[in-house]
């Protein structure tokens, strides 16, 4: 069991996790610029950009990179660091550290090492989206980036499909389009909202059904980061609707289908059949009739 009760701001040999803004930079707060002034090393997912954020509040302080690339040795020399005595914070370019990034290996290494690990909280993008949105905020889950491949992402979203909660996903701008289409096919035309450019002076909210948010996006240019809040499953009524698409569509077509996407032939085989309420043996014979 480990057991971490003391509260203060200047432990040695604490790791500090110190949230910095999703854009403007009024939403720092004091007690984060107490930590950053205080503590001895600031080890960041982009030094460059940390560095802004340093540069306008005045605050000089030693920075190093901490990022997915580097993460197994910058983790080990912060752990050093740590034995030593020294007050290390670590912050992400945006937002709570340790969210959709690689910070939660230096904390769960932090703590299993037996240091102080001290929250510094502050403004996070999903959770912002999310109370803006105009969907259930009583429970949701948090599901950040989908897989990049369509085997994985297709899989990720079966798992969620039936979740009662709202759900929240970051997503970049040049795979956005993509992941709606993802998510309206396998979940069917649920409600959802996109949100970019959090705090910023051009902010934006778009709310509609996915085949809405879809269509607006075929008509611009998406630009920035986004969070993406879809509604949570709602009944059967939504199962038959999900269903719709492909009904149109012969076993063979349907099978290829799965496969364009890029799964095997014998996991497609198995998805279509799912798909359709009968054997895997029916739709192989029948694929293979062809």
């Amino acid at each position: 069991m480990n057991v971490q009760s003391s509260f203060t701001n200047e432990v040695t040999g604490a790791l500090y996790l110190v949230a910095t803004p999703i854009g403007n930079l009024d939403d720092m707060t004091v007690r984060c610029l107490e930590t950053l002034r205080m503590v001895d090393v600031i080890a960041c997912e982009d030094t460059r950009q940390t560095r802004k954020l340093l540069n306008h509040f005045q605050i000089e302080k030693r920075t190093v990179s901490y990022h997915e690339h580097n993460k197994e040795a910058s983790g080990h020399g912060l752990l050093q660091w740590l034995e030593e005595g020294k007050r290390i914070a670590l912050v992400s370019d945006a937002g709570l550290p340790a969210i959709s990034d690689p910070g939660a290996d230096l904390v769960r290494d932090a703590v299993a090492a037996g240091f102080p690990v001290i929250p510094v909280p502050g403004a996070n993008a999903g959770l912002t989206a999310l109370i803006a949105s105009g969907l259930p905020t009583d429970r949701f889950v948090f599901c950040g980036f989908l897989g990049r491949e369509n085997k994985e992402r297709r899989e990720e979203l079966e798992r969620l499909k039936r979740y009662p909660e709202t759900l929240i996903f970051y997503e970049a701008p040049h795979r956005i389009s993509k992941t709606l289409a993802a998510i309206r096919e396998s979940w069917g035309n649920r409600r959802a909202v996109l949100a970019r450019e959090l705090t910023k002076r051009y902010e934006e909210f778009v709310r509609g059904t996915l085949d809405e948010l879809i269509e607006w996006l075929a008509n611009g240019e998406a630009r920035g980061e986004f969070c993406l809040i879809v509604e949570g499953y709602t009944g059967v009524a939504e199962d038959a609707e999900e269903g719709l698409w492909w009904q149109e569509l012969g076993v063979v077509a349907h099978v290829d289908h799965y496969i364009a996407e890029g799964i095997s032939k014998k996991d497609a085989i198995k998805q279509v059949a799912q798909d359709r309420g009968v054997s895997k043996r029916d739709v192989y014979n029948e694929y293979h009739q062809e």
